[in-house]
């Protein structure tokens, strides 16, 4: 377990559900990655690369709600700049995306 931190703390982490609309392959990227879009709804549209490319294809996630992590800073990654944290899973290289069970609004908060 990481260190413990406090309440306050979690609340600052603003987790928002959002739907993949383009997949890219990131052939710039040090590790196997894709450039993913997601629409977040209300708060609208942000890509971010994710290391997924073990256990998903990209025609896998199209249309696919996720989680993520909307209010990091920016952060340049080659070319590319990311916008958001996209939330998994890690088993050893592989990771597991979250999502809910059932279709939810996108930009949705998560608690």
């Amino acid at each position: 377990m990481s260190k413990t931190i406090q309440f306050d703390d979690f609340t600052k982490v603003d987790i928002r559900l959002g739907t993949i609309t383009e997949v890219n392959d990131f052939p710039e990227a040090r590790n196997p990655a894709y450039q993913l879009v997601i629409d977040f709804g209300d708060l609208g549209v942000k890509k971010t690369s994710a290391q997924i490319t073990t256990l998903y294809k990209k025609e896998d996630l199209l249309n696919r709600q996720i989680l993520a992590v909307v209010n990091f800073p920016k952060k340049q990654i080659g070319k590319f700049m990311s916008e958001c944290l996209v939330l998994g899973a890690v088993d050893g290289k592989d990771v597991i995306l979250l999502n809910p069970e059932i279709p939810v609004k996108n930009g949705s908060t998560v608690s």
